[in-house]
């Protein structure tokens, strides 16, 4: 006899392993990190002057080299997004928004691998994204799936 899992059960299984990510500890410093970056003025003030640079920034790329602030602009947006970088309250942020999204991959890949070596996974590595066959078995690529 052949034993089925319901949508039901399949949920109840995905919720319960959701709750399991929100008390993990990457979740936990990404959460910790996130209130001190919004409360750290200083930092706030730094991605408002990054944000309000983007829209300079990008008038000025439409037309690249030409437009007579293209070095002016580019310059100073650079410098403001390393001020924003080399906050503290930034960069830790910035370290367990990374170890989050770790911990997701793997449970992505762990899932996808349960139920087929040959499903696509994102690794959040753009190298090894890449290297995976994306047209399927059936695109004439010669992905060596099986």
């Amino acid at each position: 006899m052949l034993a089925t899992i319901s949508a039901f059960e399949i949920m109840d299984e995905a919720s319960e392993l959701g709750q399991a990510v929100l008390h993990s500890e990457p979740y936990q410093q990404y959460i910790e990190a996130k209130k001190v970056l919004l409360a750290d003025s200083k930092a706030q003030e730094r991605i408002r002057t990054f944000n309000n640079m983007k829209d300079q920034y990008e008038e000025v790329q439409r037309f690249g080299k030409y437009h007579p602030d293209y070095d002016k602009v580019s310059t100073e947006i650079r410098q403001v997004k390393r001020e924003v970088d080399l906050t503290p309250s930034v960069s830790v942020f910035k370290k367990a928004e990374r170890e989050l999204e770790s911990l997701l991959n793997e449970i992505s890949e762990v899932l996808a691998r349960a139920v087929s070596d040959t499903i696509k996974v994102p690794t959040g590595n753009p190298f090894f994204d890449n290297m995976s066959c994306s047209g399927g078995c059936s695109s004439g690529g010669g992905c060596g799936c099986s």
